[in-house]
């Protein structure tokens, strides 16, 4: 059985802004965020969605706020759907992290799939947490329609999985706050129909750029 699934990146926060490592600190969506979440209520309006699941963290759950109550669906809190955890690096500045822990920014800017920050996830690790939780909605939702709120990191696995590529290098696919990405999932199988879709938000302020390939280039310097 075929299930569809609506993935979108929490709106932004201020610290999307400032560049920090957010994992599983409580962050609040900005004032762009929220309008970001008002937009996508809208957009999805005219959506026939069975269910709606966030990730439990704050951003998340204020994303799904707006299409909550625009859909008239109560929305359910996942666990499993939480960003990565990035143990003692969370809430700190890129640059920050570079001063005060180098040999910790070395070994992450390498992106090998079994490396943690200490206190933390490796992407394995977070990438079997992932597709565990997505597995379970898909076996439980067949033939239904899902709007699923959730993070960067975890759109990322989900992509990686989708397009078969390594769990180790940095991210190679656009995952916009706010964007829309819709993918097809029957068993194991996922079949991407679209991605990082932000024609609802084409006249909103520019989002700032998190290039893990530019990052990793730096911190090798």
């Amino acid at each position: 059985m075929t299930t569809e699934l609506i993935l979108i990146r929490h709106g932004e926060t201020d610290w999307n802004r400032e560049l920090r490592f957010q994992g599983q600190l409580d962050a609040p969506l900005n004032a762009v965020g929220h309008e970001q979440a008002r937009r996508l209520a809208l957009r999805l309006a005219s959506e026939s969605v069975h269910h709606l699941i966030c990730s439990d963290l704050q951003r998340a759950r204020q994303t799904a706020l707006p299409t909550e109550l625009q859909l008239d669906l109560h929305s359910l809190a996942n666990s499993g759907l939480r960003e990565q955890s990035f143990g003692m690096v969370e809430g700190m500045r890129v640059d920050d992290i570079r001063a005060q822990h180098p040999d910790v920014w070395a070994q992450w800017v390498q992106f090998q799939a079994d490396y943690a920050i200490p206190g933390g996830e490796s992407t394995r690790q977070f990438h079997a947490r992932v597709m565990n939780a997505i597995r379970q909605l898909v076996a439980a939702h067949g033939q239904q329609t899902l709007v699923v709120v959730t993070h960067g990191g975890v759109l990322d696995m989900i992509y990686r999985t989708a397009r078969a590529l390594p769990l180790a290098g940095p991210r190679q696919s656009e995952i916009p706050n706010g964007g829309l990405n819709r993918v097809r999932m029957e068993g194991d199988a996922i079949d991407v129909i679209s991605w990082a879709d932000t024609q609802h938000l084409a006249d909103m302020p520019a989002q700032p750029v998190y290039d893990q390939a530019k990052l990793a280039q730096a911190g090798s310097t």
